[in-house]
């Protein structure tokens, strides 16, 4: 069956390219690319797996300005412009 599609050029000429190193017609690169994506197990989603740690858990933290000084002592700051109170 004959077809008319649009791809961008930028993958035409990938495919060409392919096509001529490979030594086939660019008709078999693209049957071969829609068989493979048909022929595909749907892909999964991603789920991330549950974890737990040990430890106390969330820990109060009474002062800030303490917490912002330790994050930013190696980037030539003290997180005074984040201090919101």
């Amino acid at each position: 069956m004959k077809t008319t599609v649009e791809i961008p050029d930028a993958l035409f000429r990938r495919a060409k390219k392919y096509s001529a190193e490979k030594g086939v017609p660019l008709r078999s690169v693209i049957e071969e690319g829609l068989r493979r994506v048909l022929e595909s197990p749907a892909q999964r989603s991603f789920r991330l797996k549950p974890f737990g740690f040990r430890g106390r858990g969330a820990v109060s933290v009474a002062d800030w300005s303490r917490v912002r000084e330790l994050i930013y002592e190696d980037r030539g700051g003290k997180g005074e412009l984040l201090d919101r109170g």
